[in-house]
């Protein structure tokens, strides 16, 4: 596949990639999280590698190994002669490991919802948070032009070294049968693309996808010493440029954001009920129902949450306390932001928090950083809401 590393660069903006026949070998990706069988595969050996790829452990931007079972879920969409090898290889894993897979398939049909408490709407606790927090809001953004030339030019000049595009070449021999068909790789090359390339508009392609100005896109440019590199490989080169010219342009951009309240416009109130939410595998049990807007469970997305949503409960100091529904958006010029909970904790007095949990210690992604440091934006235009990323519930004190 072209350009492996790049894509799975962190700094990459790509966020799913579709890889057709690629699962057997010189794809040494272990974040596989599903597979589809779209012809008949007749060699078992085949059936392994492909399977193999996707129940590697997949990895976080540190490298680390991923633990949490709602994440290390592979899904196959298979064909009857795959689906019969993935059950005699379930049973193989349960024999092995001592592990069982009965209950942790589900069907779709038989999905449970999240049911609110009757009559939360009208809690003075609920309608206390939510009136401070439901209204809408647009940001600005001022950056310094020149600012943004300096620190894209010399991003733009650190970028990778360009590399020749290649041409790689397969010679397959394929056997069809009644079964399906089977492909036998006899010879593979790789060869460097050497040649004239027809250069784009390069001014204009960047323009159109960062909204500068061309003449800022070519004090850039031509500062960076890296032009010519466009002879080499004009489409990685400008990929790169873009992504180099976005990083600096998204940072100064987030540093200078102003929000302001949209006058009466709010979220409203029947959207609790207009958008149902499904319970998943990583659920918290709630016990007390006065607390919080739900009545049997709150949907969760991680342990780390789970905890948290257990802390909320369990302490005193947490008068109410809920999971900021999906449709609860942020926008920011890189997408909308989905803040996790809002809660009220009293001690002396009353403190009104949205909180946004991560584990301790956890890298985050510089679209995630971003994000948060809007939310931090947005609530400074809201009287009496603290935002806070946090761990557990003992870090709002």
């Amino acid at each position: 596949m072209k350009d492996k590393e790049q894509l799975l660069d962190i700094n990459e903006p790509l966020r799913f990639i579709f890889s057709h026949s690629a699962l057997r070998e010189g794809w040494d990706n272990p974040n596989v999280f599903q597979i589809c069988t779209l012809n008949e595969t007749k060699s078992e050996l085949k059936k392994r590698q492909e399977i193999g790829r996707g129940l590697r452990l997949p990895v976080d931007m540190s490298g680390n190994r991923i633990q949490d079972s709602t994440i290390n879920r592979l899904t196959v969409i298979a064909n009857e002669s795959y689906d019969d090898f993935a059950r005699q290889l379930q049973s193989e894993i349960e024999e092995d490991c001592g592990v069982s897979f009965k209950g942790r398939i589900k069907s779709k049909h038989d999905r449970e919802t999240v049911k609110y408490r009757k009559g939360f709407e009208l809690d003075e606790k609920f309608k206390d948070i939510w009136d401070r927090i439901k209204q809408h809001t647009s940001y600005k953004v001022e950056y310094d032009t020149s600012e943004l030339i300096e620190k894209a030019t010399k991003a733009v000049e650190q970028m990778p070294t360009i590399k020749k595009a290649l041409i790689s070449t397969t010679k397959t021999a394929l056997q069809f049968d009644e079964f399906g068909i089977i492909a036998n790789t006899k010879a593979s090359s790789t060869t460097s693309l050497d040649g004239i390339f027809k250069i784009p508009d390069i001014l204009f392609y960047i323009q159109e996808r960062t909204e500068l100005t061309r003449s800022t896109i070519l004090e850039i440019l031509k500062g960076s010493g890296r032009i010519g590199d466009m002879l080499i490989n004009p489409q990685l080169f400008l990929d790169n440029a873009i992504i180099s010219i976005k990083d600096v342009l998204y940072e100064l951009m987030i540093d200078g954001i102003k929000y302001e309240k949209i006058g009466a416009k709010e979220y409203e109130m029947r959207l609790f009920e207009e958008y149902e939410i499904h319970i998943n595998d990583l659920t918290f049990t709630i016990s007390k129902q006065d607390k919080t807007i739900y009545s049997n469970v709150i949907p969760l997305d991680s342990s780390v949450e789970y905890d948290f949503a257990k802390e909320c409960e369990s302490r005193d100091d947490i008068e109410f306390y809920f999971k900021l529904p999906f449709w609860f958006k942020i926008k920011t010029p890189i997408g909308s932001y989905n803040p996790d909970w809002a809660l009220i904790k009293k001690n002396e007095k009353t403190v009104y928090f949205v909180a946004e949990t991560k584990s301790a210690g956890q890298e985050l992604k510089s679209s995630e950083k971003r994000k948060i440091k809007c939310g931090h934006a947005h609530f400074k235009e809201f009287d009496d809401i603290n935002f806070r990323q946090v761990s557990t519930v003992a870090e709002l004190d």
